[in-house]
């Protein structure tokens, strides 16, 4: 028996379909890149732009025949088009799909399978009670193990912390998609780094819609200080990473925890945006443009040699050239390691949908292309200042002849040595070269 995994998205999306490939795996079911040699086909989707949306119908509807063909396919679909309330509508205007599945929830799939396979059960309780946010993770916190094709292959894996998202801003779906804000245990979280790390992982990322609200849902919960001091111990694990980030929870307890834990890698990814009061007040973010360099200089005190990730928005409704102007000097000034630009697109449910979408899509395009632009030349002088310097790379994979990976703050580097399987390992890297994406250098260790 096979299955085939198309997955969309963000990291949580990925992290969400490894935990549905393991369940499969479990079963006895084993992956296949070929949806036409599957039994069970699950398409995890994304709608946090209409691009990715769109992607998912048209994924969809390309498998509509294939199942026509074959009754017995058992087609998913899951994520966030899915999301957690009621799923009657997708139901209704795609009758062909066996199984619709919460974000990170593959229950009623397992269920379905078990049932049609003669699986005994198990005893668990597979129903899920729609928009209850603390009745759907039975399954993915229990203990994990990779898929067979990544076992030993992945260096790098990521560890959801937190799922769903109470801060609604105006322009986001996640929070009507995946529900309100649930923190797993420490113990949870700690079991789960442990058995990727027996399976070779050395480096875990941990995941949240706003990573830096865990615990924040428990009544004197542990914070994200907490669970990396206690999770900095884990035998064989090299590093430790988290995102995404709100600017309001940064505080200087997290700070202070990656300055001083020694597998805390020193990159923090925390979204700003826009660089206009007004736009921000608009999207609801909670913080003020002068509030945003404070936690930039705040971050660059305390944590050295630090690299910080942003998010942009360009086109919001209504948005003026001098307000996106704003944006676009506010990022000259504090010069980010990297800016993730996304043009505004109106999302079904959400504050910013009910307002005229009135910027053009070829000016949603300029200003996206003129920030871009800007980042590269930014980048490009950021990551010249390595040239000649000695760097830590973890070292993920070979690609192309050269060993492909990450310095600690997130830099990517090449480097080619036919004298050592440097997969999973650390490599001092004397760089060489320098460009906005990537750098070049030779293994001097």
């Amino acid at each position: 028996m096979k299955y085939h995994l198309w997955t969309e998205g963000c990291q949580m999306n990925v992290a969400d379909s490894q935990r549905v490939a393991s369940e499969l795996e479990k079963l006895g079911y084993r992956a296949t890149r070929e949806p036409e040699f599957a039994d069970v086909i699950v398409l995890n989707t994304c709608v946090v732009r209409q691009s990715a949306e769109d992607k998912a119908y048209s994924r969809l509807m390309s498998l509509k025949p294939l199942k026509a063909e074959r009754p017995e396919l058992v087609l998913g679909l899951m994520g966030c088009l899915v999301g957690v309330r009621n799923p009657a509508p997708l139901q209704q205007r795609f009758p062909f799909v066996d199984v619709f599945l919460p974000p990170s929830d593959p229950a009623k799939l397992v269920a379905l399978l078990r049932s049609r396979n003669g699986h005994a059960a198990r005893g668990e309780d597979f129903e899920i009670e729609q928009a209850e946010t603390e009745t759907r993770y039975r399954l993915q916190d229990a203990d994990f193990v990779l898929p067979a094709h990544e076992r030993g292959a992945l260096v790098s894996a990521h560890v959801p912390i937190i799922y769903g998202c109470n801060h609604v801003c105006t322009f986001c779906v996640i929070p009507y998609r995946r529900g309100k804000e649930r923190s797993r245990s420490v113990g949870e979280i700690a079991a789960e780094m442990r058995a990727l790390v027996s399976q070779d992982v050395k480096e875990i990322t941990l995941l949240g819609q706003i990573v830096d609200r865990y615990g924040y849902d428990v009544d004197d919960g542990p914070r994200l200080p907490n669970l990396l001091r206690a999770i900095h111990d884990v035998e064989g694990l090299e590093r430790i990473r988290f995102l995404t980030s709100h600017p309001l929870y940064m505080t200087d307890e997290l700070l202070d925890a990656v300055a001083e834990l020694p597998k805390v890698c020193e990159h923090i990814e925390v979204p700003v945006q826009a660089g206009d009061d007004q736009v921000l007040k608009q999207m609801k973010r909670g913080y003020a443009v002068d509030d945003y360099r404070a936690l930039i200089a705040r971050i660059r005190a305390r944590v050295p040699n630090v690299s910080i990730a942003t998010d942009i928005i360009v086109g919001m409704p209504g948005e003026t050239e001098r307000q996106f102007m704003g944006t676009y000097d506010l990022l000259k000034e504090l010069e980010l390691d990297v800016a993730h630009v996304a043009m505004f697109s109106p999302r079904p449910n959400t504050v910013a949908a009910r307002w005229a979408d009135d910027v053009p899509p070829e000016e949603k395009e300029r200003r996206r292309k003129a920030v871009d632009d800007l980042q590269a030349e930014i980048v490009a002088k950021i990551n010249g200042k390595f040239l000649g310097q000695t760097v830590e790379v973890l070292v993920e994979e070979k690609a192309k002849q050269r060993w492909k990976g990450r310095t600690r703050n997130n830099k990517l580097v090449f480097f080619e040595d036919e004298t050592h399987d440097w997969k999973g390992q650390l490599a001092q890297v004397k760089i060489e070269w320098t460009g906005p994406w990537s750098m070049i250098g030779i293994a001097v260790s």
